[in-house]
């Protein structure tokens, strides 16, 4: 299931641009407002590049955050019922008891066919790695 290797590495993607985003304009309060507020910003300055650096950080999370709704879309389209319970496990969060109510299987049931996919994920894993 390439799709889910994809899914997470765009999420982690994601995850780590808004920590990066968080951190730059904590920088530049510190350049605009803090203890760094008395120098002044220059073409080469830090603070200066920090403005860009921002800019080009937000781009990219917003494509990406595009790129992640996208794939939802894709992914809710797959069919059958090992997709259903991979989609509502790792992209809505739920639980495998909860994915279980919501399909009108057992939650032992359900938590096989997880398992199942799961072993299957792992061995073409372990397989393209060859």
């Amino acid at each position: 299931m390439k799709w889910l290797q994809d899914y997470q590495r765009l999420e982690d993607e994601i995850t780590y641009l808004e920590h990066n985003l968080i951190r730059s304009k904590n920088e530049l309060k510190r350049w605009v407002h803090g203890y760094l507020a008395k120098y002044k910003f220059t073409p080469e300055s830090h603070g200066a590049k920090l403005e860009e650096l921002i800019e080009v950080i937000e781009y990219e999370l917003a494509h990406k955050m595009n790129d992640l709704y996208n794939m939802q879309k894709i992914i809710k389209a797959f069919k059958g019922l090992e997709s259903n319970i991979i989609y509502k496990k790792y992209v809505e969060g739920k639980t495998l008891e909860r994915i279980a109510v919501e399909v009108g299987y057992s939650a032992s049931y359900v938590k096989k066919r997880h398992a199942e996919v799961m072993r299957a994920v792992k061995v073409v894993k372990e397989y393209s790695s060859l």
